[in-house]
């Protein structure tokens, strides 16, 4: 059964999770979706998975996240407010 830590890191995630769909900054929400990837990774080694905790750490936060930036620096286009 998922732990109190376990718990924690869920509600953390969910929470990322909603305010990377509310932010209006693309840069904003490229860096909340990378932290939604690391505290995703964390409960994965909460539950026990540490390979695929590594994995999301190093590929969605990592990875990803380098990704999501160097895509937002190389658009022109911004959210409206």
């Amino acid at each position: 059964m998922i732990g109190d830590l376990g718990i924690i890191f869920y509600v953390l995630a969910l929470a990322a999770a909603v305010v990377a769909l509310r932010v209006r900054d693309l840069l904003a929400a490229s860096v909340v979706l990378s932290m939604f990837s690391f505290l995703v990774a964390l409960l994965y080694i909460s539950l026990g998975a540490v390979d695929v905790g590594f994995n999301e750490a190093v590929l969605g936060a990592g990875v990803t996240g380098v990704f999501f930036v160097v895509a937002v620096f190389n658009t022109k286009r911004r959210s409206r407010d």
